[in-house]
C-alpha cells in the first residue's frame, strides 16, 4: 500500500479526544476534584500513594508516582512526595504470576507495603481488572483509602472503591488519555494544597 493510499482523518481522531474531554468537564469534574483532595489530605499527614494498573494504566501509575515523587512543575520547587508504583519490580511480578497467580500480584505488595492511611489508586478502563480488583479488596482490608480511576461503567471496581473517577468511554485509547490528564490535574491539586507558598511564588 502506497504512503498516498491510506485513508485517515488526524483532524476526526484529535475532535474524538477533544469531545471526551468536554464530557469529562460535563460529567466528573467533581469527582476529581474530590478524589484529587483525598490524595492531598492523605499525603499532607505522611501517608502515601501506591498506583497499580495493567498495560498502559502500568505506564500511567509508574508516570503519575514519577510527578509526586521527583516533581511535576520545574517551577515549584518542593520536597519530594511518597509514591510507588506497584507494576515496576519485575521480579515480584513474575515470581507473582509463577507462584500465586498474576491476579494475586499487586494484592500482595499491597499487603507488604500498605499502611492505615495510605491511599491505593487502582487504574483500569474496563473496571474489571482482577489482579486491581483484588488489589483493593486487600487494600481495604488493611483500611487504606482505594480510588479507582475507572473508563467505561466503571466496571466491579466502581463498586467497592471508596472513591471512583469513571471517564465516560469504551475506547481504551481514548479512555488513557484521559486518565494521565487527571493525573495530571491530581499533581496539580496536590502541590496547591501542600505547597500553596511555593506554587503561588511561581505563578
Amino acid at each position: 500500500m502506497k504512503d498516498y493510499d491510506l485513508q485517515f482523518d488526524v483532524a476526526k481522531r484529535i475532535e474524538k479526544s477533544i469531545d471526551l474531554k468536554r464530557k469529562v468537564i460535563e460529567h466528573i469534574t467533581k469527582d476529581i476534584m474530590e478524589s484529587g483532595l483525598i490524595l492531598a489530605r492523605q499525603l499532607a499527614k505522611g501517608h502515601k500513594v501506591m498506583l497499580c494498573g495493567n498495560g498502559g494504566s502500568a505506564a500511567d501509575s509508574q508516570h503519575i508516582a514519577a510527578e509526586l515523587v521527583i516533581r511535576f512543575r520545574g517551577s515549584v520547587q518542593r520536597r519530594a512526595l511518597p509514591a510507588i508504583a506497584l507494576t515496576v519490580d519485575t521480579s515480584i511480578l513474575t515470581a507473582g504470576a509463577n507462584d500465586i497467580g498474576y491476579e494475586n500480584v499487586f494484592a500482595r505488595e499491597v499487603e507488604a507495603l500498605g499502611q492505615t492511611g495510605d491511599v491505593l489508586v487502582g487504574i483500569s478502563t474496563s473496571g474489571n481488572s482482577p489482579n486491581v480488583i483484588n488489589a483493593v479488596n486487600t487494600a481495604k482490608k488493611l483500611n487504606l483509602i482505594t480510588v479507582g480511576l475507572l473508563g467505561s461503567d466503571g466496571g466491579k471496581l466502581s463498586h467497592i472503591c471508596d472513591y471512583s473517577v469513571i471517564v465516560p468511554d469504551k475506547e481504551t485509547a481514548l479512555v488513557q488519555e484521559c486518565h494521565i490528564m487527571i493525573g495530571h490535574i491530581w499533581c496539580e491539586i496536590i502541590e496547591e494544597y501542600l505547597f500553596p507558598d511555593l506554587v503561588k511564588k511561581n505563578q
